[in-house]
C-alpha cells in the first residue's frame, strides 16, 4: 500500500510543479492577499461628508462645528441655512449626513440647558451609517459635557470625587486594533480558499484529460487514489499557511500568544476536512468549470457566515444554526483563540471534535462516491 501511495504522491507532486499557475496560487496568493485584505477591510471610516444646516449662526454653533471638523472623521461639504438644499446633496450622493442646528440653539442650551439637534444619515451603506452616527454622537456628548462644565464649574469637583469611575479594558486586544482580530481570521480564510479550490480541480482534471480511465483499470485501490490526491495538497497548504503566518508575525507584528504546536495541529486537522470537501466537489463534477462554481457557491456562504466580518452571535436563529455547521466558523475562531488568547487544547476540544467528524464524513463520502461512479 505504502509503495503505491508513495508513487501516486510523487506523480502528483510532479504534475503540480509542472503547473506554474498552481505554484503561484500556493506561494504568492497568500502573501498578496494577506497584505492587501486587512488594509482594504478597514473598520475605521474617515472623511465622512457632512452638511451643516446652521439656523443659529452663534458662537456655540460655530464651536460645535469646529469640534466636528477637528475630530478628523468629518469633512464639511455644505454649510447653509436651507435643509432642502442639503437633502438634495444627499440624493446626489455627495453628502453622507446632515446636522441641523435649530434657531436659538445657544440661547436654549445656555439658559435652559435643554436643546436638540437633528442628525439625518444616508443609510444605504449600513456600516458607514452606523459608524457615522456613533462618531458624531460621541462628539456631541463630549461637547455637551464641556458646556455643562463651563456653566457649572462645581461639576468638575463632583466628577473627580464621584464614587463611580468607568475604566474600559479590552482583553486580548488592549489597543482595540481591528487588524489584531481581522488578520488571523483572514489567514484561516486563505488556507480554506487555497485548499478547497486546488483539490476541487484535481480529480476532475483527470476526468477531462482522460487519465482517470487508465487509473480505473489499474490495480490501484480507490482509497490509495484518494489519499494520493489529498496528501500533496495537504502538504502544500501547510506551506502556504506557514508563509501566511510569517506575514502575520513580521508584517503586522502580531505576536503569537498560544502554542505553535497546537496551532499547527489544529490547522493540519482543519485542512483535512477542507481538502476532503474539495475532493467531494471534484468527485461530483464532470468538468473543472462545474467544480469551480460548486466550490465558489459554498465558499461564499461559508465565508459570509463564518463570523469573520459579522459576529455569529448577532445573526438570526436560523443563520446561527448554519454558522454552527460551517467549518470556516471553527477555523477562524480556532486560529483567533490560539493566536490571541492562548487557548489550550481543552478550550478547542469542541472545534477538534466537529472538524474531525466532518473530515471523516466527507472523505468517506468521496471514497464511496468515487467507487460508485468508476
Amino acid at each position: 500500500m505504502f509503495r503505491t501511495l508513495f508513487i501516486l504522491i510523487k506523480k502528483e507532486f510532479l504534475q503540480i510543479f509542472r503547473n506554474k499557475s498552481i505554484l503561484a496560487i500556493i506561494f504568492v496568493m497568500p502573501v498578496i492577499q494577506l497584505v492587501i485584505l486587512p488594509l482594504a477591510a478597514n473598520y475605521e471610516i474617515k472623511d465622512i461628508k457632512i452638511a451643516v444646516v446652521d439656523h443659529d449662526k452663534s458662537t456655540q454653533s460655530r464651536e460645535l462645528i469646529r469640534k466636528i471638523t477637528a475630530s478628523g472623521y468629518f469633512k464639511i461639504m455644505n454649510y447653509g441655512e436651507n435643509y432642502n438644499d442639503a437633502y438634495q446633496e444627499v440624493e446626489k450622493d455627495k453628502i453622507d449626513l446632515i446636522l441641523e442646528i435649530p434657531n436659538n440653539f445657544e440661547k436654549d442650551l445656555v439658559r435652559e440647558n435643554n436643546e436638540k439637534v437633528l442628525i439625518a444619515i444616508n443609510a444605504i451603506n449600513g456600516t458607514k451609517a452606523g459608524l457615522s452616527a456613533s462618531y458624531l454622537g460621541q462628539i456631541l456628548q463630549n461637547y455637551n459635557q464641556q458646556i455643562q462644565l463651563e456653566m457649572n464649574p462645581e461639576l468638575e469637583t463632583v466628577k473627580k470625587n464621584s464614587g463611580l469611575e468607568i475604566v474600559p479594558k479590552f482583553w486580548f486586544n488592549e489597543t482595540y486594533n481591528y487588524r489584531l482580530s481581522l488578520v488571523p481570521g483572514i489567514l484561516a480564510f486563505l488556507v480554506t480558499l487555497i485548499g478547497g479550490y486546488l483539490t476541487a480541480l484535481n480529480i476532475v482534471e483527470e476526468k477531462e484529460i482522460g487519465t482517470i480511465e487508465q487509473i480505473n483499470v489499474s490495480p490501484i485501490k480507490k482509497r490509495d487514489f484518494i489519499l494520493g490526491k489529498l496528501i500533496p495538497f495537504w502538504i502544500l497548504s501547510m506551506v502556504a499557511f506557514t508563509i501566511g503566518l510569517l506575514v502575520t508575525i513580521f508584517v503586522y507584528k502580531i505576536q503569537m500568544q498560544g502554542s505553535y504546536l497546537l496551532l499547527y495541529a489544529f490547522i493540519s486537522v482543519y485542512l483535512i476536512a477542507i481538502l476532503g470537501m474539495g475532493l467531494l466537489a471534484s468527485v461530483y463534477s464532470d468538468t473543472q468549470q462545474q467544480s469551480m462554481f460548486m466550490v465558489f457557491f459554498f465558499m461564499m456562504i461559508f465565508i459570509l457566515m463564518s463570523g469573520l466580518f459579522t459576529p455569529t452571535e448577532s445573526m438570526t436563529d436560523w443563520a446561527k444554526y448554519i454558522a454552527y455547521l460551517n467549518p470556516v466558523t471553527y477555523g477562524v475562531d480556532g486560529v483567533r483563540l490560539i493566536m490571541l488568547k492562548d487557548s489550550g487544547f481543552m478550550d478547542l476540544l469542541p472545534h477538534f471534535v466537529f472538524i474531525i467528524g466532518l473530515a471523516i464524513v466527507v472523505i468517506s463520502w468521496s471514497v464511496l462516491r468515487y467507487h460508485k461512479t468508476s
